[in-house]
């Protein structure tokens, strides 16, 4: 009998989609690349999906983010997804944190609950706090690095953090996982180098300037890589 993910089991088989079924994932930042993520992950199958951000849907997010149109404007960003994944799969069970993740604000989550964590936030600090916890409890981690000034959504690939080049937030990562000797990190990165950006009024915006092509190619990157090592082990198992 046909059903919303039809043809995702034509591709990967009913045992894998069972094993997303029972799936669940967390998907720490729900802005223009992580937006991309829990959709992709929604219309994958996965069967429960928890998400964490603290911000509100601006005006400035409806170029990029998946979860910012008109009529959401003003909402938080982990009730606009909610809303959007219940509208894709209402027997998804999803969990938002309305919440600003990090160092001391990460025991508020329990990553022994997940079977994947998704770090898609700009913070190094709290990048870092959720790749720490992550490897803690055993629990698969891939981590974005930064998606900002690019505009090449060809030039990113998946890599081990040891192996990252070009990106000035990678750069940081790896130092800073070096002196906690944590290794064997899983990222999404780019290879391009940063564009300088207009000035705007003689400077330089203080956020980073972004487009609606790149972001959500990287989201979609690592909710790839989630749903294939989920379902790789699916099929060794």
């Amino acid at each position: 009998m046909l059903n919303a993910f039809s043809r995702t089991e034509l591709l990967i088989g009913p045992e894998a989609m069972t094993k997303l079924k029972n799936s669940r994932v967390i998907v720490f930042g729900v802005g223009g690349v992580g937006g991309y993520t829990v959709e992709a992950l929604a219309r994958s199958g996965v069967g429960a999906i928890d998400v964490v951000d603290n911000d509100k849907v601006c005006l400035t997010n409806i170029n990029r983010q998946i979860v910012a149109t008109r009529k959401t404007l003003g909402k938080y960003k982990v009730t606009a997804a909610a809303e959007r994944i219940a509208e894709i799969n209402p027997d998804c069970k999803v969990t938002p944190h309305r919440m600003f993740f990090l160092p001391d604000t990460a025991d508020k989550i329990n990553f022994a609950d997940f079977d994947y964590v998704v770090d898609a936030i700009d913070t190094v600090s709290g990048k870092i706090a959720i790749i720490e916890k992550a490897k803690a409890a055993g629990v698969p981690v891939i981590s974005c690095m930064s998606a900002g000034n690019k505009l090449d959504a060809t030039a990113f690939t998946v890599a081990d953090i040891a192996d990252t080049s070009v990106c000035p937030l990678a750069k940081v990562m790896r130092r800073e996982l070096k002196r906690r000797n944590i290794s064997g990190v899983k990222v999404v990165y780019s290879k391009e180098d940063p564009a300088r950006g207009y000035y705007k009024e003689g400077r330089r915006a203080i956020v980073p300037a972004s487009c609606a092509f790149v972001p959500s190619v990287a989201g979609l990157i690592l909710a790839g890589e989630v749903i294939k090592d989920l379902t790789i082990k699916a099929k060794k198992k």
